[in-house]
């Protein structure tokens, strides 16, 4: 499985209306952190693809959506449960900091 692009037009279908957790990675193509976030994000996709949705919202092209999840700073993923937002982070963990917090959700 690849790592989903939501936008304004798809986020309430793909995040809010998921039947798993999403794990969404608030990104920009010129942020630093956020392109080592990126690789990870693939791995993480594949790796839990039964369990987890993973997927990126551009803050650049999708700001109203960065603005009403209240995304500061990037990196950030927020991971919605339910249709909620149930845990957030800030900057970037590395590999093992995002499977700390998918392995706490499922």
């Amino acid at each position: 499985m690849t790592v989903k692009h939501f936008t304004q037009d798809n986020f309430e279908a793909e995040v809010l209306k998921a039947a798993k957790p999403v794990l969404v990675d608030f990104f920009a193509e010129w942020c630093g952190p956020c392109k080592l976030a990126g690789p990870v994000m693939d791995e993480l996709a594949e790796e839990y693809k039964d369990k987890v949705i993973v997927g990126k919202v551009n803050v650049d092209e999708a700001s109203a959506l960065a603005g009403q999840y209240n995304v500061m700073s990037i990196p950030v993923v927020i991971i919605f449960k339910n249709g909620q937002e149930v845990d957030r982070i800030t900057g970037f963990p590395g590999k093992q900091g995002y499977e700390e917090k998918i392995k706490a959700l499922i």
